[in-house]
């Protein structure tokens, strides 16, 4: 374990010792304080003891499964997790994400990506209130005027649209599922109507992207939901 407290803390949480090597060379460098976890149990004390800036967390552990894991922290705490695990099929990122997961990495995958995702978290966790006013390349929300402006120019969206992009770009980096968005957008009576969703996100996207088949902004995660695109 690192003693380097003054930096973010990465807590890995995986039972493999070769996966945890990995992670670990991957965090060093001076950027992280990292930290390990071989267990479910193991991973809750440290999430209480170490207070990690960001979890790393592996669903097939020994002793728990890692959905267990992010619901009971998710009891008391809202540090972003970062799941990484083989399990690729879309039933198994849905029931993690709902569950609290923040973001889900299918192995392998790449250092770069990992970096990326981590700091963009980071950032989010540093956030004690949406920022006024969100920019990213040409798009500006000004969320306080509830005024949106691409490459200068007012966009003309409906109220629904309006919520729905304030929405993911609020959680910029972070997977929301498709559930998870009917439920804040349209209520609770909507989880079952996927198809509303998507009309709206492609309505958005012809509004947003210069070309709305490849989207600069709103990004799918396909069968899990949608990712407003994060810096860095």
């Amino acid at each position: 374990m690192s003693k380097e407290t003054n930096l973010p803390r990465i807590l890995i949480v995986d039972d493999e010792p070769a996966i945890q090597r990995f992670l670990a060379t991957a965090l060093a460098g001076g950027e992280f304080a990292v930290f390990q976890a071989e267990n479910g149990h193991a991973a809750l004390a440290a999430a209480v003891t170490v207070k990690p800036d960001v979890v790393l967390l592996d669903l097939g552990l020994p002793d728990m499964d890692g959905v267990e894991v992010i619901g009971r922290i998710r009891q008391w705490s809202q540090t972003p997790i970062i799941v990484l695990s083989v399990r690729d099929r879309e039933a198994d990122k849905v029931r993690a994400l709902d569950a609290g997961a923040d973001d889900y990495l299918t192995k392998p995958f790449g250092v770069g990506e990992l970096l990326a995702r981590i700091r963009v978290m980071l950032r989010r966790s540093l956030q004690q209130a949406p920022e006024p006013v969100i920019r990213i390349d040409e798009l500006e929300l000004d969320l306080a005027r509830r005024l949106v402006t691409l490459a200068g120019h007012p966009l003309a969206l409906t109220p629904t649209e309006y919520e729905l992009l304030r929405l993911l770009a609020t959680n910029a980096g972070k997977v929301l599922t498709h559930r998870q968005i009917l439920k804040q957008i349209w209520g609770g009576g909507y989880v079952e109507q996927p198809h509303v969703l998507r009309v709206n996100i492609s309505n958005l996207r012809h509004k947003l992207e210069k070309d709305a088949s490849r989207p600069r902004y709103i990004l799918t995660e396909s069968g899990v939901g949608y990712r407003f695109r994060g810096e860095g």
